[in-house]
């Protein structure tokens, strides 16, 4: 893994990042975080870790409010500049490059994407979309993703309160061909899954990640 840093925006500054790309690494993912945690949460770290076993190298950032150590997410537009700049620095890798992020993170790759195609980026990757806020369902916050052109996947849990089943599956459905829905069977939010269901949030990892690898391969994304 190298550390580094990048420019997020003029006024904001510079963030850090981390870069993890394996030997034989066929393609590149700039992950950006949930609004709650920066790019060294547990879940981040675990998640890169499993992308990397198979191949897909993670370029991990902070945005500029987790950087200053700040709790409340910056403004849009610097959440989204922050997309953006992420993904020039990512795309100077040479690897083919996918964006996307865990919870608000994917959600603001998506917004960035809608309002600009986001430059040598081939599809997004959702860990939880955040359709509604909890106890307030409602799908309004996926009305830009008709303006994204590039193949979409989200990892969606069955128990994840901020996307209801019942809404999040129509939703996709909607898009049509270029979204593509993975559904982890007892899995909340944070992918985590009770201890009756057989499995651990480690083999919640490994099955998302395995997700992933199979539509980007079926996408022919790499």
């Amino acid at each position: 893994m190298n550390e580094l840093t990048f420019e997020a925006t003029k006024t904001a500054g510079e963030v850090s990042a981390i870069l993890d790309v394996p030997s034989g690494a066929w393609a590149l993912l700039a992950f950006a975080h949930g609004a709650g945690a920066g790019m060294r949460h547990a879940y981040m770290s675990g998640m890169s870790q499993r992308l990397v076993e198979r191949g897909i190298g993670t370029f991990r950032y902070q945005f500029p409010y987790t950087e200053a150590g700040k709790r409340g997410p910056d403004p849009q537009p610097i959440l989204l500049a922050t997309v953006r700049s992420a993904v020039r620095c990512a795309a100077t890798k040479g690897l083919p490059l996918l964006a996307g992020g865990k919870s608000m993170g994917g959600r603001m790759t998506s917004l960035a994407a809608a309002a600009e195609p986001l430059p040598d980026v081939r599809g997004i990757v959702f860990f939880g979309f955040p359709l509604h806020s909890p106890g307030k369902p409602g799908t309004d916050r996926a009305a830009h993703l008709t303006k994204v052109t590039v193949p979409l996947l989200f990892l969606q849990g069955t128990r994840d309160s901020l996307a209801k089943m019942e809404l999040i599956e129509p939703v996709i459905e909607g898009l049509g061909d270029s979204a593509t829905l993975h559904v982890a069977d007892g899995a909340d939010h944070g992918f985590h899954v009770p201890k009756r269901s057989g499995r651990t949030d480690d083999d919640v990892l490994d099955e998302l990640a395995d997700a992933v690898v199979v539509w980007a391969r079926a996408a022919s994304i790499a």
